[in-house]
């Protein structure tokens, strides 16, 4: 089972995903870890990276898809696995779509957690109310810029996923519970697959 869970910042995909892990007996994988740990082993593309990022420049797409490459041909991604943090946008799609393709595979689904951004903005000012804004990402104007660049530069995919007939939606709006409910029900009719 290979995995996207679309949404937006704090739309509960981490929490969704961590059920799916548990569940499923699939990894998490997390581009911004895979990146590091391929940095910290010394890979000849981690080299690569360490050398972009030393410049300051960003990495490229490239680079992202042959570590996600390297990182799932290892023995604990047989199962499958959910990609997190990856693609963001149809540029990436296109060459995750390639690489998977060039391994004889693909997506079994991608699953987009729909949700309303006034009321993530309003559930992010309760909690720092809450905790007293103990964390750093407890801030409205920080989750308005998320989402904006969110929506500019990753919700284009669920129309990429929706045109292949691979897109599930469920209404993040209700209880983790019920959401998990409803991808489980995505992934047992295969509407996604």
């Amino acid at each position: 089972m290979k995995l996207i869970l679309l949404g937006p910042p704090g739309a509960g995909k981490g929490t969704q995903a961590e059920r799916l892990v548990k569940k499923y007996g699939i990894v998490q994988l997390s581009t911004g870890d895979m990146l590091r740990a391929a940095v910290a082993a010394g890979t000849p593309i981690g080299l690569q990276a360490k050398e972009v990022m030393d410049r300051g420049d960003l990495v490229s797409d490239d680079i992202i898809v042959k570590i996600i490459e390297d990182r799932t041909a290892e023995p604990d991604c047989a199962n499958g696995y959910i990609l997190d943090g990856f693609p963001r946008t149809i540029a990436q799609a296109e060459a995750l779509e390639d690489m998977l393709a060039k391994q004889g595979t693909s997506l079994s689904a991608v699953i987009e957690l729909q949700v309303d951004d006034e009321i993530l903005v309003s559930r992010i000012e309760t909690r720092a109310r809450e905790t007293g804004g103990a964390r750093a990402d407890d801030n409205v104007e920080t989750l308005r810029k998320r989402l904006e660049v969110y929506h500019a530069q990753t919700a284009p995919l669920a129309s990429f996923y929706e045109e292949r007939g691979m897109l599930g939606t469920v209404d993040g709006m209700k209880s983790i519970d019920e959401v998990a409910g409803q991808i489980d029900a995505l992934l047992a009719e295969g509407a996604t697959a």
